[in-house]
Formats: structure tokens, C-alpha cells, sequence
């Protein structure tokens, strides 16, 4: 018996208010044999992160793989990119702008959106650049800990083409340590041009 190319999405999750984009998503994952392993927790509320992150085909499949779940998962991006007609293709699939200008910074926006949600699902990429880094940036743990939201780890991996779901993990006051530990988890699986840890 084959593996489903999508797991079943929970009824807690945010939904897409969609079905065309969800359908042609899981057409265009098929003929990609990218397939989503794992499973995804019942959780309204929640932070995906996705690494190693080396190319701009990552946000590809990644696009599908949300979409094609129905998941409404928010993903943000610079205000300037939602500005014009592009922002009305992106803004239904999730894409949310970040004004970098605002009074509040990006972790308390977030936190602020969190608050005002009753279900909400925030992608990120911990890296925040496709190059290699030594460091991730410490946002998405320090908008878990603030929001207290629980954090999914999602490995890609190119030679077998795939996105894992790994475990859920909860940030503490130990930054450092948590972001050791959840390097770690990343260290087996290769991007299409490096692995998460060089």
C-alpha cells in the first residue's frame, strides 16, 4: 500500500476557504513525487519551523505543501511585497506583511496576532536566509515563549523528497539550549545545496 503524499489535516487547524487552490496544489505535489510525512497535532495555535533552507524552490514546495493540506499557515514576509497586485494573489494563501517600521517589533507583532486569534498556524525559517548561517535567529522562540505556543518541527529533505514533521517542542527562558537541542533534531537531512547545520 502506498504512503498518502498528504496526511490528514486536523480539525483543530486553521482552514484554507478553498477548494480549488488545495486541488490544484496536491495535482502539481504529484507530479513534483514530493510527498509530506508524519503528522500534524491537533493544535489551533501553533509555530512551524522548516529547515535546511538553500533555495528558493524550499518556499515552492513548501507553498504546495500547505496549501495542498488546506492549512491556513501564515507565513510573513516584507510589507513591500504585499504592495499592489501581487498582494491580492498572496494575502489569500497566507502570506502576511511585516511593517518593519511599526512601533511594535516582529516578535510582538506576532504575539499580538497570536492574542487576537482564536486558531492560528506561523511558518518560519529559522535561518532567515537560503546561505549558510553559524546562527538561526531566536525569534520564533521568543514569540513561543511570549505567546506560549508550541513549535513544529518540519525537515526537508531533498534526496528523498520530502518535508518531515518532526516533534513539538516548547520554548523556555533558555534560549540557547533550546535552540541547541532543536539544531540537533535538523542535523540528518540535506537541502538542496547544504544540510541545516553547514
Amino acid at each position: 500500500m502506498s504512503t498518502p503524499m498528504l496526511p490528514p489535516t486536523p480539525p483543530e487547524a486553521p482552514r484554507l476557504n478553498s477548494r480549488f487552490w488545495p486541488w490544484l496544489a496536491r495535482t502539481l505535489l504529484r507530479l513534483s513525487g514530493w510527498r509530506l510525512l508524519g503528522e500534524l497535532p491537533n493544535l489551533p495555535k501553533l509555530i512551524l519551523i522548516g529547515a535546511p533552507h538553500s533555495s528558493y524552490w524550499d518556499g515552492y514546495y513548501g507553498l504546495l505543501m500547505k496549501i495542498g493540506l488546506g492549512v491556513d499557515i501564515n507565513i510573513m514576509v516584507k510589507r513591500e511585497v504585499m504592495d499592489g497586485p501581487l498582494g491580492i494573489i498572496l494575502r489569500p494563501i497566507g502570506l502576511i506583511p511585516i511593517n518593519r517600521s511599526a512601533a511594535l517589533n516582529v516578535v510582538d507583532q506576532m504575539v499580538q496576532r497570536f492574542a487576537e486569534k482564536d486558531r492560528m498556524w506561523l511558518g518560519i525559517t529559522p535561518e532567515g536566509t537560503r546561505k549558510k548561517v553559524v546562527h538561526w535567529k531566536s525569534g520564533f522562540l521568543r514569540i513561543a515563549e511570549k505567546a506560549n505556543v508550541p513549535i513544529l518541527t518540519i525537515f526537508i529533505d531533498y534526496p528523498s523528497k520530502t518535508f518531515t514533521f518532526g516533534p513539538v517542542v516548547h520554548a523556555t527562558d533558555d534560549h540557547d539550549g533550546d535552540m541547541a537541542k532543536i539544531r540537533e533534531m535538523f542535523t540528518p537531512y540535506r537541502g538542496k545545496h547544504r544540510n541545516a547545520n553547514g
